[in-house]
């Protein structure tokens, strides 16, 4: 299906709307992350519709960090995030925003919402400005400073800022409804104190804005026209709204709300992915079982298969559960276009090729139907390694069953020769250790001679021209389809089997040379890249070629 003949979502016929009616000359959207975590999988769906629906009309996307809260904020976030964004092919206009940009802003407006006599200072403490607030079916009571003149609040709020108020002993908060039915109108905090240093601001400010407060005032400090959310933030638009109308901001935005991506068998929370990482059941952010963006890179899926998949999603008012296999059926099919053909035995054993007289070198593509993937060349010589799973010495398996070497049959190598199984050679313990064999001449890309059918095909490499190398094999982190459920903790449902590292394994020579973030189908085990964290040849499991979780 074409991009003219897609149905348009909610949020496009808004826009139409808007620009028809000449409401809104252009389309400004905005992906302002927290900069407190890494982003996962649930922000790519974001930034797609974010950046794509900014790119459809012609407009322009911010990057924004709502770097409000500098308690649990940093910089490495920052930064990821950056990298992230980047790599996902999007590019944001102009420099990249802040939050921080705008203290002073904000807080000039704070002061204009004091003196219209829409916000005040209140020294309730936590505990109490709970009891006061309500309950879903009760209504909350007013603070008894809420009638507090603007002057002292305004006093209160300079020595808030300079540092002369003591943490959780006041805050500033809107004067607006404490009878509301929605609670966040029930007089909302605007700013709290925290005696924190900021990554951007240092220690000039000992008070920081709440994210409701600068959310919309951010947006209208950048013109964004368009503010889309998740679906969980639309419970704050008529606050997002209230301050908006009650503030002489530049510009007036509106929010939207869309059903954000939830996937089975994966944890989005921000806060339990730290504590994978920070109680070490993972090996950090990026670790390539993490639905992060950077872990999701490192394990070798491509930035194109994640758009694809974002692209494929209901852009809708309602919240639901993405299928994993969904999101890798999009996986494999890149892969499987893109991906380079290489051959690594996992398991290797030694074959050793008795009438084989001279090496050689055989030519063969990089990819069967992509010629712009160049060919790779493959030594071949009397010794050669196969994987032990290859081989059985059980003479009785039927052909359909095994299609692999058997003892005294014939199986032709990937790109080379029909070779028979001979003899065996074992240890001390009886372990086969190596097989002797012959190869059939004349039979490299060459029919199977009359009387000669080989099993099947396999693939192998060089034993002297080979690359050492170690695989790491990923599954689900999770074995469960919803493990944030129950009354168990999420991390009872980690999948003990998650990361299988296999040493002693055995790659066609040019892997030696192989980059990360470039794609191999590993021919008939999977689809792999290198490792970027790793000095030596490390190559990571993108995905197998087939699915085989049983639910």
């Amino acid at each position: 299906m074409s991009d003219i003949e897609k149905p348009i979502n909610f949020i496009q016929e808004v826009i139409n709307t808007d620009l028809e009616a000449g409401t809104v000359k252009k389309v400004i959207t905005r992906f302002p992350p927290e900069p407190n975590g890494y982003l996962h999988i649930g922000h790519a769906k974001s930034i797609c519709v974010n950046f794509g629906i900014a790119e459809q009309y012609g407009g322009g996307c911010n990057l924004r960090f709502d770097d409000t809260n500098p308690e649990k904020e940093d910089e490495e976030y920052v930064n990821a995030i950056i990298e992230d964004v980047r790599w996902l092919g999007f590019q944001w206009q102009g420099n990249i925003c802040y939050a921080s940009n705008y203290f002073e802003q904000l807080y000039a407006w704070a002061q204009y919402l004091i003196n219209a006599g829409s916000a005040y200072i209140c020294e309730l403490n936590a505990n109490e400005m709970r009891e006061y607030r309500g309950t879903l079916t009760e209504a909350g009571k007013n603070s008894p400073y809420r009638d507090r003149p603007a002057t002292e609040s305004l006093a209160l709020l300079e020595q808030m800022k300079v540092g002369e108020i003591d943490e959780g002993t006041m805050t500033l908060r809107a004067k607006i409804d404490m009878a509301s039915p929605n609670i966040n109108m029930r007089d909302p905090v605007m700013y709290r104190i925290k005696k924190i240093s900021h990554q951007r601001t240092a220690d000039k400010w000992n008070i920081y804005p709440s994210y409701d407060f600068a959310h919309g005032q951010e947006d209208a400090i950048e013109a964004v026209s368009h503010s889309i959310c998740t679906l969980e933030f639309a419970a704050n638009r008529p606050l997002y709204e209230w301050f908006v109308a009650n503030l002489p901001l530049p510009s007036r935005p509106r929010q939207y709300e869309f059903g954000r991506l939830n996937l089975n068998y994966t944890i989005t929370s921000k806060r339990k992915l730290k504590q994978l990482v920070d109680e070490g059941h993972v090996a950090g952010w990026d670790d390539p079982r993490m639905p992060t963006i950077s872990g999701l890179r490192r394990r070798g899926v491509s930035a194109q298969s994640i758009r694809d998949f974002c692209d494929s999603l209901a852009v809708a008012k309602t919240d639901g559960v993405v299928d994993m296999a969904q999101f890798e059926h999009f996986i494999r099919d890149d892969l499987n276009n893109n991906g380079r053909r290489a051959m690594c035995v996992l398991n290797p054993l030694l074959v050793t090729l008795s009438n084989c007289e001279q090496d050689e070198e055989f030519t063969v593509p990089g990819h069967p139907s992509r010629d712009d993937l160049g060919e790779r060349k493959l030594p071949f010589g009397a010794q050669i390694y196969i994987d032990r799973n290859d081989f059985s010495e059980d003479t009785s398996l039927a052909r359909k069953k095994f299609k692999r070497l058997v003892m005294g049959d014939y199986v032709r190598l990937r790109g080379a020769y029909i070779i028979r199984a001979d003899d065996l050679v074992r240890d001390a313990s009886g372990e086969i250790i190596e097989i002797i064999g012959s190869l059939v001449p004349d039979t490299v890309g060459q029919d199977a001679p009359e009387g000669i059918r080989p099993r099947g095909v396999i693939h192998w490499v060089s034993a002297s021209q080979s690359a050492d190398c170690k695989v790491k094999l990923y599954d689900r982190l999770f074995n469960k389809a919803a493990p944030d459920t129950g009354e168990e903790s999420f991390l009872e449902h980690i999948n003990p089997d998650s990361l299988n590292i296999i040493e002693g394994c055995k790659a066609e020579i040019g892997l030696a040379d192989a980059v990360a973030g470039d794609h191999y189908q590993f021919e008939r085990e999977g689809y792999f890249t290198r490792d970027s964290d790793s000095d030596t040849l490390v190559f990571n499991c993108t995905i197998g070629l087939r699915d085989n979780w049983k639910s």
